[in-house]
């Protein structure tokens, strides 16, 4: 079925008109990566490098089983939606992603640095999982996992993959600290350009929210963004010793996302997460550090069978799903895929994504003879020599476009 005025049938094509919809800005910050994006293109480039070994006259019946759990929450394909902070891309912001996901039936993360509440989310969603930094004293922690517990939240997804790099070789869109005259007269020529966009934000009210009602301290207003982004890069980054105590915090289910080294996943173990997530941030931590799926079956072989392993990195088809759970994953996170699906259109372009996915997996497991995500193995799927990227494992030649980005910063869509 070929695209329409109101529905898609690619990420890509997601992507495109989210390009065209949403000012300049907010665009090059659904698409940046640290310094020269080299991680940020190996992580969609590695899935490419991976191949499928189909089968034929396989006599399946009607229907795969898509359904999984993930922190004890059952949910209807191995897809969840990864917490991302500041969405200016459309005024529903975290609450539309509640709804698409929850419609999709499944689950959401909610970044502390969110613009919308954690309880609206959670009564929008209540498979919604709360993501905190190492932010401020154990006493400011343990009062945000307080609120957090309060409002409902479904468990915690701990982030530890962030070392404040900000640095874009091809430019950084500028944040204002707050919408005075002079922020609204200099992000006005991108916003006028794009009339659909502020037409919406104007309906619900107003520019996007700068500030962080998650981060808030009892009997004290929303921090703004800054304030709340100042607290964390003055806060010491933690220990495992730290991690652990974190843990004995909270008395749900732990998702620790940011592990790259199976040493760290072992860590993990240690300090008691009932999940993992193999994440390099999306291609915004430390540049040059391998794709997510290329660190994931070293991860997968170390730990896999004391928690739940998941994959944030690079997924925007449903056949990427199937490969990262032939290699170890029980589910992924997406983050930009679901980004561009709103800014494409709100809510339903959110499950718009949701559904493109789900169908890829289907018929991926079609493909490859499998009724179930659960009978996928790794001999469904073909892992080049060198592949794998580790401490002490075999280097590999990046893909094609990760070599492309070593030579010239990223072609953005339609530039």
């Amino acid at each position: 079925m070929a695209s329409t005025g109101t529905w898609f049938e690619s990420v890509a094509e997601a992507q495109r008109r989210a390009r065209r919809r949403v000012p300049s800005s907010v665009y090059r910050a659904l698409v940046a990566g640290a310094e020269r994006g080299v991680t940020l293109a190996d992580n969609v480039a590695a899935f490419g490098e991976l191949g499928f070994v189909p089968r034929i006259a396989t006599g399946l019946p009607p229907g795969r089983d898509l359904s999984t759990t993930v922190l004890g929450r059952r949910i209807s394909m191995p897809v969840i939606c990864s917490p991302v902070g500041v969405q200016a891309v459309h005024p529903d912001g975290e609450v539309a992603v509640a709804r698409a996901s929850a419609a999709a039936g499944t689950a959401m993360g909610l970044s502390s640095f969110a613009s919308r509440p954690l309880a609206d989310v959670v009564a929008a969603n209540p498979q919604t999982f709360f993501q905190v930094y190492w932010l401020g004293t154990r006493e400011r922690i343990a009062q945000i996992l307080d609120r957090a517990r309060e409002a409902g939240a479904a468990g915690l997804i701990v982030t530890l993959d962030w070392t404040f790099a900000h640095r874009r070789d091809w430019g950084s869109p500028p944040i204002p600290e707050r919408y005075d005259l002079r922020a609204m007269r200099s992000l006005a020529p991108q916003a006028i350009a794009r009339p659909r966009w502020l037409l919406d934000f104007l309906r619900s009210g107003g520019p996007p929210a700068l500030a962080v009602p998650n981060l808030a301290a009892p009997g004290e207003p929303a921090p703004s963004f800054f304030g709340a982004y100042g607290e964390w890069i003055g806060t010491p980054l933690p220990s495992w010793s730290d991690i652990a105590w974190l843990r004995a915090q909270w008395d749900g289910p732990v998702l620790i996302k940011g592990v790259i080294h199976p040493e760290d996943a072992r860590r993990a173990v240690d300090a008691g997460a009932d999940a993992i997530s193999v994440s390099n941030h999306g291609g915004n931590n430390l540049d040059g550090t391998p794709a997510s799926i290329r660190a994931l079956p070293a991860i997968a072989d170390a730990v896999g069978g004391d928690v739940e392993v998941l994959l944030d990195g690079g997924v925007r088809r449903g056949s990427d799903v199937v490969k990262a759970l032939a290699l170890g994953a029980r589910a992924v996170l997406i983050g930009r895929a679901y980004l561009w699906g709103m800014a494409a259109n709100g809510e339903a372009g959110v499950q718009n994504v949701l559904e493109i996915l789900r169908a890829g997996i289907d018929e991926t497991l079609v493909g490859l003879g499998r009724a179930s995500i659960h009978d996928i193995v790794r001999d469904d799927v073909i892992v080049p020599p060198g592949f794998t990227r580790g401490p002490g494992g075999a280097g590999s030649p990046a893909g094609a476009d990760a070599a492309a980005a070593l030579a010239a910063p990223p072609r953005l869509p339609g530039a």
